[in-house]
């Protein structure tokens, strides 16, 4: 017999009796409807290329607003409404609380031990505890607003210099709000600025990490294939080297961290101090070790630099689109603020524009638009649908707050909407949860939207905007950079005209 048609024959049947085996495993399970699949490679063929977060929300318009997608080997499902997102982050919180563990974050972050990263039990909760009442609670950001001011103060100066120059040079607000919330981190975490050479290292690692995060894995979506694994041994070469590079550089600041310790230097305690603090606790069902502290250190500066700082971009970008909503808001600032060069916790309560500024821009530019997937750990069913186990669910926050249903205009930037709608950001009004919800909600939005408001406030108060010759607003490019946060494709680059 010729042996291209027995390799034909051994296919057809081993795909025939592949397709049978699917079929009857699906028999018995009523999953939420979805768009047709490819064999082997499911609905990637409907996501590679494009934004992800905008090609989900134009099939969820024909399949519905709980869709099932496979992802190559992988089933699952994707949320595109309010009130399935509240079935999943509030009614089934508890079955819906994993994480997918990526080759990312299992190398990077310490076996995915960082507080975002790990997935539910003891060590999450135990950790979350910690976050929530030593890290992020409101009394301890107030403390930091004299450091944050201090370094904005510090960019205000730069900017400053820049205009005083004369002619109109650009200012590349991307790398500068970067850098920035970089410095703010540090000093909050570790307690002071490094070295110029070790913060540019750790820099470099965040934006690698990041830009790796955006990248399409094969191997992530087809575990049973060794071949794949096997092509992908450079990727995962590359995130080891990062890996290392950035141990050595937090290994070195805990033990400075342990040495102050010891010397018994009475500085206020930073973030490293209180983990040092926490890991020699007797009490503790889950012991917190050095890599443990590492994976949320490296967590909170990926989290916090890069969250902050597209809030901030995305907020500039879209008053710079929009006039009528920038001159509204340096009016305000402007008026309300007056002639003070440092503000108080207080001044900035009384920014309601630029609060609802700040708002707007997190409905249509959520920083991260399918928020960190979760992953069903008990068998559920929501919206009358069966969810099975190790299924992967993605919130669309992107296309929630673009719903028509729950939104006038969507696709309109009126900050005034929020005049209309008493919301907040905090996980309870489910049209709006650009940071999530539930137990999974981000534990530092506190402290990062601090953070927003006064760089915003102080970039509003102090400078005259304008866009680089030859463009204005129906010109400005406000194009998305693929990734798994969606910033600004092009840097944003301005001029700046010092007023006060």
């Amino acid at each position: 017999m010729n042996i291209h048609f027995q390799i034909t024959f051994f296919l057809f049947f081993f795909s025939f009796f592949l397709l049978q085996k699917w079929r009857k495993s699906r028999n018995h399970l009523k999953l939420p409807p979805g768009p047709w699949k490819l064999p082997i490679f499911g609905n990637l063929h409907q996501l590679i290329g494009s934004l992800p977060h905008h090609a989900l929300k134009n099939l969820s318009q024909k399949h519905g607003p709980l869709m099932h997608v496979k992802l190559g080997e992988l089933q699952a499902v994707v949320v595109s409404s309010p009130r399935i997102a509240k079935e999943i982050a509030k009614t089934n919180d508890v079955a819906f609380c994993d994480r997918v563990e990526l080759t990312l974050t299992k190398i990077v972050l310490y076996n995915s031990t960082g507080i975002a990263s790990t997935s539910y039990g003891e060590y999450w909760r135990q950790m979350r505890k910690l976050w929530v009442l030593e890290f992020l609670c409101p009394k301890k950001v107030r403390s930091f607003r004299g450091l944050m001011e201090d370094e904005v103060s510090r960019m205000v100066d730069f900017i400053r210099s820049r205009d005083h120059r004369g002619g109109r040079e650009l200012i590349n607000l991307t790398q500068m709000i970067l850098a920035l919330e970089y410095k703010i981190i540090c000093k909050v975490t570790v307690g002071r600025v490094w070295e110029d050479q070790d913060q540019e290292s750790l820099i470099q690692v965040i934006k690698e990490a990041v830009s790796i995060a955006g990248v399409f894995n094969f191997a992530e979506v087809f575990p049973s294939m060794r071949l794949l694994h096997f092509l992908s041994a450079g990727s995962t070469r590359r995130l080891k080297n990062m890996h290392r590079k950035v141990d050595h550089i937090l290994e070195d600041i805990i033990r400075k961290h342990e040495e102050k310790r010891v010397s018994g230097n009475d500085e206020v305690e930073d973030i490293v101090d209180v983990f040092l603090r926490a890991s020699e606790r007797k009490d503790l069902q889950v012991p917190i070790t050095r890599d443990n502290i590492k994976a949320n250190i490296l967590e909170m500066f990926i989290a916090g630099i890069e969250t902050s700082s597209l809030v901030i971009e995305w907020a500039m970008s879209e008053m710079m689109k929009n006039p009528r909503a920038l001159h509204k808001a340096q009016v305000e600032v402007r008026q309300i603020l007056q002639d003070k060069q440092t503000f108080q916790e207080n001044d900035i309560q009384n920014l309601s524009y630029l609060k609802m500024v700040i708002k707007e821009t997190l409905r249509t530019h959520p920083p991260g638009p399918l928020l960190c997937p979760r992953r069903c750990r008990q068998q559920s069913t929501v919206d009358g649908y069966d969810i099975p186990v190790g299924t992967i669910v993605m919130i669309n926050v992107w296309a929630i707050g673009r719903n028509p249903e729950s939104w006038h205009d969507p696709e309109k930037f009126e900050p005034e909407r929020f005049e209309r709608v008493d919301v907040n950001y905090n996980g309870n009004y489910f049209e709006f949860i650009p940071f999530g919800a539930g137990r999974r909600i981000c534990p530092g939005i506190a402290f990062g939207m601090a953070g927003v408001e006064i760089i915003l406030a102080r970039l509003l108060y102090h400078f005259d905007w304008d866009f680089p010759d030859g463009i204005g607003p129906e010109e400005f490019d406000m194009s998305e950079n693929f990734g798994a946060s969606a910033g600004r494709k092009n840097n944003l680059c301005l001029i700046a005209k010092y007023v006060q």
